[in-house]
């Protein structure tokens, strides 16, 4: 058989029913299955754990802060129950004519869920400036936070239809204008990425309105720091004049007052300190928050550059996979950033452990028998007490917000 015979042949055995292969080596296929299978075990049972803690208590869901974070939490549900398991099908089925709409399908779900986060998290950093900024009197109130909420929705809808379109309309031009098919199955025609435009400027700018808010947050906390009232303005004045000096003082007065100046400079200096600790707190989560978010993303976007740049490629499009299942993450880390660092959700969590432990260690009180007694689930109302010490805006955004 000839070489010209040969070269003839090999797409006519491609195109036949029979002709099976896998895309991606088997150990390829392994690690990153596991991977994926991870991040949806736990990024499902920690968002649904957190949703079912908000829906169970009331009074978790009074604020706006507390409604962009459910909302969040709703939109990684749903990429844990839709885009994870088309990804993983993706990885381990081959390419064929037969997938042609599974794959045009992971890659609107795929868009759905980069755009919808990006938004989500735009949104919640500027609940939080607005918060520690204007806490007396606040720019996203209630009504406009649910029209906000819709509006991300459908936007986030809408976007997911359009590689849908992007199939139409190659379609539609002829195949003259449409890109060949490539071994691993994606379309080699540029014409089949435009929606990829949409991903990288929408991340950028959440990454540059985060670094905005969450700068001017803690600057607010420094101007709220160092405009903190004198701490000995209602004591008597440590320094007098000549005249009031020459008056004599009865000691036991002047015992009274000097006591009552140093018990005020140990609440003032405490008070600095507590606060310099929460500043030190609130830079510590802003930089998690941020480095998280550009850990998981920032790779998936700068392949999505290289993709609209320079075409698509084998090689692009497995290390596509690899940073997309490193973009999934974020389900797992969203809950312990802007869930369980809220009191309010901690406090929850806690009673219905206790209430758990309870159901379990008591028993039936039967003639001659015992009741187990815990002291480790007993209320203690005496460790309730909560200090509120600086001012309503800051409490808020520090205690609940970061």
């Amino acid at each position: 058989m000839s070489k010209n015979t040969l070269k003839y042949k090999l797409p006519e055995i491609k195109n036949s029913p029979t002709f099976w292969y896998m895309p991606y080596s088997l150990g390829f296929q392994v690690s990153l299955t596991t991977f994926l299978m991870l991040e949806l075990v736990l990024g499902f049972s920690s968002n649904l754990m957190v949703l079912v803690l908000y829906c169970s208590q009331s009074n978790l869901v009074d604020s706006v802060s507390n409604m962009v974070t459910v909302n969040l939490h709703v939109l990684d549900v749903a990429v844990c129950v839709l885009c994870l398991p088309l990804t993983m099908v993706v990885v381990l089925l081959p390419p064929g004519p037969n997938l042609a709409f599974l794959c045009c399908f992971h890659e609107a779900c795929v868009t759905f869920a980069s755009i919808a986060t990006a938004i989500n998290i735009l949104v919640i950093s500027l609940d939080r400036y607005d918060i520690s900024v204007r806490p007396a009197n606040r720019l996203l109130t209630t009504r406009r936070a649910v029209l906000l909420l819709t509006a991300v929705w459908v936007t986030s809808v809408a976007v997911f239809f359009i590689p849908f379109l992007e199939v139409q309309w190659s379609s539609g031009a002829g195949s003259e204008e449409r890109g060949q098919v490539a071994p691993l199955g994606y379309d080699t025609g540029v014409g089949m990425y435009y929606h990829l435009l949409l991903q990288v400027p929408i991340f950028f700018t959440t990454v540059a309105v985060m670094l905005f808010t969450y700068s001017r947050i803690l600057r607010a906390l420094n101007i709220r720091i160092a405009t903190s009232p004198p701490a000995l303005s209602s004591t008597a004045p440590l320094v007098t004049s000549d005249m009031e000096a020459t008056i004599p003082m009865p000691a036991p007065m002047g015992v009274q007052a000097s006591v009552s100046a140093i018990i005020a400079l140990r609440r003032a200096v405490r008070r600095h300190r507590d606060r310099r600790e929460r500043q030190r707190r609130v830079f510590r989560m802003s930089l998690i928050i941020i480095t998280t978010f550009l850990g998981c993303w920032a790779p998936l976007s700068v392949t999505n550059m290289l993709i609209l740049g320079i075409g698509p490629s084998d090689a692009l499009v497995s290390l596509r996979l690899c940073f997309l299942a490193l973009a999934y993450g974020t389900t797992v880390s969203h809950p312990l950033l802007y869930a369980f660092t809220r009191q309010k959700l901690r406090r929850a969590l806690r009673a219905k452990v206790k209430k758990r432990v309870v159901s379990l260690l008591q028993v039936d009180p039967s003639p001659g028998g015992t009741v187990i007694h815990n002291s480790w689930v007993e209320n203690r109302k005496t460790s309730r007490q909560v200090r509120l010490e600086a001012s309503e805006g800051t409490d808020r955004c520090l205690g609940e917000a970061l």
